[in-house]
């Protein structure tokens, strides 16, 4: 092939000149942006709007997409439009499907948007606003957004191959099996942990889990009325598709307070298996049936919410009750979680800023359905800017509550107890102040029996949200319908991650076993398909129906390793992209991915080694075994235990989180040193090294303004 024809088509000849109009708006974003951050980081005592985190978001995000996104495109990957992509040369109608790039980006943003940008910033709003903030957005624009625009491009590159593969065919065998080894392990891990919150949210909740219910069937007939009945009309089917989704959300309303709240009353358990139910159909279904156009469809919904809270946070310019940097900050004793700023803040906030998880969406269902290359700049980088935002949101969200309402629903119960008055004179030991009736109050005004040690982030999100929202539409006494609307949007929001984690679980296994018997590998198998899909939903299911029933059995002794695991995915991850780029000759823009890895690795090993070797119990894993054992020796009963048998399940739990956190350590380090090695060899040969990417295939679809490019697209 001649080598014109292997240069990027986005390396045409561009124009010289800026036009005064771009300089003159570019000027603006960055002045405006500018003043935001001066305000936030002068602020001191005094207490300032939120409207200026908003502005300093936005217009950092700008800035990064328009300049350092484009130069990631450019100058380090060079995507180019007429090289044909696994989406159209491997096209099966199952897995392999070119999408229109509004539906791609609604569905990558919906699958990568989990509990992290909705639950992390809130529990990390402990340490106050600005390392949240600083983190969210530095972070986002060097290191997540980053990751996931690379990974996405070597993957689609690669046939779609997921992670752990690329890490085995690129690293080597040792580094690769102990990448395959880790990444699995830790993904369902992190699929229990969403599915639990999914549970917890909807148990219990009719309204809630009628309108989550009701996604299913909106998205199949969104996926047949666009690739059966009316090929390639989006934006019809988009109006289609959000006019039933708003009937669902005040449907389930009405079912709430009707003759039907009964049916759709569940329990944790009845959900557990609707959702490994659910979880099944969604991998083995063509993904243009029902997983695609579900994201797309959930996307309208975190969007719209999201933005509909950014609308609120500007007409009503709620003040930031917290600290801009807390004294938990640097004392590593706060009552949410304990440990100091640094690591732990990075690893609280991780989806929004940086995620191991997108890693696995982003080598899983998305290269597999992209119709041209140069379209992975919108999804990659966009998609994970959207999350950010999404992060910074529900960090506005806590950081709005008074102090003492804030520390009364996430300190532990143990603490707070179980009255408003243990819990007003637990939260004014720790120098705030809330009274007993304002807590009772806070409670009402919602609609819940109580809102003491309510943990986990997602209650103190809905509620920090009904603050906002009831400030702009409806007032006081709408705040019960914006709780509860904020409960079931965070439902709808992390279900979108579990279902297409499921699938991505299935590709990754199916990768694996691929190494042993051929024939599993091949993803259009149906076999395979059928097999690897079981094994993945009965892992994480397992877990899941123990947690649901056993508040310290199964992935409940898991959520621990949430954090810390998830950013060492993302160290792996980052180690495969600066590996391939080294080897495909970009030396010079290996820093790209370089420098986020480095800083990944400093914070996730720094964590892990307190989580190891810490001598406080609150924070060292064997620490708190011995501690928990010393009790069992005394006859004591230490919370959150609640009998001397449960007293004997923490030891457990604690020994297991240690050991696992351990080999997750030592799995990551033989990644990293092999590719070390390999990026040696590569800087020392006398050429390139061989990669696996796919050979260059010339394009034959999408011409300019055909017709018929609709969600899935259609067959050339």
């Amino acid at each position: 092939m001649p080598e014109t024809v292997l240069q990027p088509a986005l390396e045409a000849p561009e124009k010289s000149r800026i036009s005064p109009r771009s300089i003159l708006l570019w000027a603006v974003v960055a002045l405006l942006g500018a003043v935001a951050w001066g305000v936030l980081a002068l602020a001191r005592g005094e207490r300032i709007s939120a409207v200026w985190l908003v502005v300093a978001a936005l217009g950092s995000y700008a800035i990064a997409y328009r300049f350092y996104s484009r130069f990631l495109a450019r100058r380090v990957l060079e995507p180019d439009d007429r090289r044909a992509t696994p989406a159209e040369r491997l096209e099966d109608g199952v897995d392999f499907h070119p999408t229109d790039k509004r539906v791609l980006l609604g569905h990558h943003f919906a699958a990568i948007a989990g509990a992290g940008p909705l639950v992390g910033p809130v529990l990390a709003a402990q340490m106050g606003y600005l390392p949240g903030t600083l983190w969210i957005v530095a972070g986002v624009i060097f290191a997540g957004a980053v990751q996931d625009m690379v990974v996405l491009f070597l993957s689609m590159r690669r046939d779609g191959t997921s992670l752990g593969q690329m890490a085995r065919d690129e690293i080597g065998r040792a580094g690769g099996a102990a990448a395959l080894v880790a990444v699995f392990a830790i993904m369902i891990i992190l699929l229990g942990v969403l599915a639990l919150v999914v549970v917890n949210a909807l148990a219990h909740s009719p309204w809630g889990t009628f309108s989550v219910a009701m996604t299913i069937p909106i998205a199949l007939f969104m996926g047949f009325w666009l690739h059966r009945i009316r090929p390639g009309r989006v934006v019809e089917t988009s109006f289609i598709g959000v006019a039933l989704l708003l009937l669902a959300i005040v449907g389930g309303s009405w079912v709430q307070n009707s003759s039907l709240a009964s049916a759709f009353t569940l329990s944790p358990t009845t959900l557990v298996f609707c959702l490994v139910g659910y979880g099944f159909v969604a991998s083995v279904l063509p993904v243009w049936m029902l997983l695609a156009p579900r994201d797309y469809l959930s996307t309208f919904m975190k969007i719209g919410t999201i933005a509909l809270l950014a609308v609120g946070v500007v007409v009503a310019a709620p003040v930031l009750r917290a600290d801009a940097v807390s004294d938990f900050a640097t004392s590593g004793a706060g009552p949410v979680f304990a440990g100091s700023l640094f690591p732990f803040l990075f690893i609280t906030i991780a989806c929004g800023a940086l995620s191991g998880f997108h890693a696995l969406v982003s080598s899983g269902t998305t290269p597999k359905l992209i119709r041209k290359e140069s379209q992975v700049r919108l999804i990659g980088y966009g998609a994970m800017l959207m999350e950010s935002f999404v992060a910074i949101m529900a960090l506005i969200a806590a950081a709005t509550l008074e102090p003492g309402l804030y520390y009364a629903m996430n300190a532990p119960a143990g603490l707070l107890g179980t009255t408003v008055e243990s819990a007003s004179h637990a939260v004014a030991g720790l120098g705030f102040t809330i009274t007993p009736d304002q807590l009772t109050q806070a409670a009402k005004a919602v609609e819940e029996q109580s809102l003491i040690a309510r943990s986990g982030g997602a209650p103190t999100l809905a509620v920090g949200m009904s603050e906002i929202f009831s400030g702009v539409f409806g007032g006081t006494a709408m705040k019960a319908f914006w709780y509860h609307f904020a409960i079931m949007f965070e439902a709808l929001f992390i279900l979108t991650t579990v279902d297409a984690g499921t699938r991505v679980g299935r590709f990754m296994l199916q990768d694996m076993l691929g190494n042993v018997w051929k024939p599993v590998g091949r993803v259009n198998w149906k076999p395979g398909i059928w097999l690897c899909s079981g094994l993945v939903v009965a892992a994480w299911g397992y877990f899941l129906h123990s947690g649901a029933t056993d508040p310290l059995g199964g992935i409940n002794q898991l959520f621990p390793l949430f954090g810390i695991a998830n950013q060492l995915l993302a160290a792996i991850a980052l180690t495969v992209c600066t590996t391939v780029l080294v080897k495909s000759g970009k030396l010079r823009w290996a820093w790209v991915t370089g420098v986020p890895l480095a800083w990944v690795v400093a914070i996730t090993f720094t964590a892990g080694w307190q989580k190891i070797f810490s001598a406080d119990p609150r924070v060292g894993f064997f620490a708190q075994r011995a501690r928990y054992a010393d009790g069992i020796d005394a006859g004591r009963v230490l919370a959150p235990a609640r009998t001397p048998a449960d007293m004997h399940t923490v030891v457990t739990n604690s020994t297991v989180d240690g050991v696992l956190i351990a080999l997750f350590l030592l799995l990551v380090a033989i990644v990293i040193v092999n590719a070390g090695i390999v990026c040696v060899r590569a800087v020392r040969a006398p050429g390139r090294l061989p990669t696996t990417e796919a050979p260059y295939v010339e394009s034959r679809l999408d011409v300019p303004g055909r017709a018929g490019e609709g969600l899935v697209g259609v067959r050339p």
